[in-house]
């Protein structure tokens, strides 16, 4: 399982064990500015694993990481229901997808070669970026 495939369950969990109020907020979760940056953290990571044969999400540090996402969302107001509809919403992940696959042609991967994937992966676990820390070699 993804990450990103793994967040819907996540925050399905959550909302049945911690359901709680939520404040009147207007606009979207995507200003959020560290909700926006992990999402892209994640999906940034799941492309990787899922192109790179020898790279593989790290699921507990995964759902760590995606539920304190999910904790600053909730501090920012919104309700676990509002969470779970925007990271499952088709149009937002096509728009984060969009972003983590532009920040990795930009970091030498090929969309069209795996190996570069494998690379790009194996670069991000060393920094030990945050991406990387979601990931480990098999």
């Amino acid at each position: 399982m993804t990450i990103l495939k793994a967040l819907p369950v996540i925050a399905g969990i959550a909302m049945v064990v911690t359901a709680g109020p939520s404040l009147a907020i207007a606009g979207s979760l995507r200003d959020v500015k560290e909700v926006e940056q992990g999402l892209f953290v994640i999906a940034a990571g799941d492309m990787i694993a899922d192109n790179c044969a020898t790279i593989e999400p790290r699921m507990f540090k995964a759902y760590t990481f995606a539920k304190g996402l999910e904790r600053v969302a909730n501090k920012a107001g919104y309700s676990y229901k509002e969470i779970e509809a925007y990271v499952t919403d088709k149009e937002e992940k096509k728009r984060v997808k969009a972003i983590a696959r532009n920040y990795l042609v930009g970091q030498g991967v090929n969309l069209d070669d795996p190996q570069s994937y494998c690379t790009a992966g194996i670069a991000e676990i060393e920094r030990n970026s945050q991406i990387g820390v979601l990931l480990r070699v098999k």
